[in-house]
């Protein structure tokens, strides 16, 4: 994690870079402009998804994790910024700010070659320099207040997130974690991994990240939830019926009451996202989204 004060430095630096790079209020966010302004260039002829890995030594470089799959490599010296290409490509804006952060972030000036992996791309990731990297990567992508603004002109809902993450150009998942954390109502956020025990058991759900509003936390505290849920779960149920998108009620009991909530299901295929928000908290506005449930 990093102190409010660097995340305040962090985003002049985005500011700067949106602003100078005349990115800043243009849908969705021109990556490419940013990485123009910050002297960056991509080199497409490496896919780091089939690199052999001697590719990294011959560079000088040394891997920090050596069994996680390598996303980004910023060759400072170079300038140039080499991708797993297989990745997709809302996936990729992500890795290409976050390199950019790297570079543009001038106390970092000091180390002169990184190496991202789904490690140091992971925003929980304790390192001081990757998370500043990561905080760069999504104050950008987001524009940081121009999303907050945004948010308080739509409902209080998953399809809101669905329409935000095309507006960027950014990930859901990256998309509804930012609404999540910036947002002013009280709402939590479920993400899940699915996974199976044996290549013949059927898929269970697990727990990826769980992420919390601040009116949230200050009202209940931060939720603990079991590693393991059981099958009389409303989203158990979804994810066992194959839903793709479900709205129900879930109950949360803690030590002293119960929280009924409202929730929306929705699962991409890669994860599945369980948005809740406590029954009577505000939703609407002057917008509506359809979404096929």
């Amino acid at each position: 994690m990093i102190s409010e004060k660097k995340k305040k430095d962090v985003e002049k630096v985005a500011f700067d870079a949106l602003y100078k790079s005349k990115a800043f209020g243009i849908f969705p966010t021109p990556v490419d402009k940013i990485l123009t302004y910050a002297e960056l260039r991509i080199d497409s002829s490496v896919d780091l998804s089939v690199v052999p890995t001697n590719f990294f030594a011959r560079g000088g470089m040394v891997l920090k994790r050596g069994l996680a799959k390598i996303r980004g490599v910023l060759d400072r010296s170079e300038k140039v910024i080499y991708l797993d290409l297989q990745q997709h490509e809302s996936k990729q804006k992500f890795v290409k700010l976050h390199e950019a952060g790297h570079e543009l972030c001038g106390w970092q000036g000091n180390m002169l070659k990184f190496l991202d992996d789904d490690e140091t791309l992971d925003p929980d990731i304790n390192d001081q320099f990757e998370s500043e990297a990561n905080y760069f990567a999504s104050s950008s992508l987001f524009q940081l207040d121009i999303f907050n603004d945004k948010i308080s002109e739509y409902p209080l809902e998953l399809a809101t997130c669905l329409h935000l993450n095309k507006l960027f150009g950014a990930s859901f998942h990256a998309t509804i974690r930012r609404y999540v954390e910036h947002s002013k109502k009280r709402c939590a956020l479920l993400v899940l991994n699915k996974e199976s025990k044996s290549p013949f058991a059927a898929q269970c759900l697990s727990i990826r990240n769980y992420f919390q509003s601040p009116s949230f936390t200050q009202e209940w505290g931060m939720i603990k939830w079991d590693s393991n849920f059981d099958f009389d779960i409303p989203f158990v149920q979804n994810f066992l019926s194959n839903r793709k998108m479900a709205k129900s009620i879930l109950t949360i009991d803690l030590p002293v009451e119960t929280i009924t909530c409202d929730y929306h299901y929705f699962d991409n295929s890669y994860n599945v996202f369980v948005f809740m928000f406590p029954k009577g908290e505000a939703i609407k506005s002057r917008t509506t989204f359809l979404v096929n449930a």
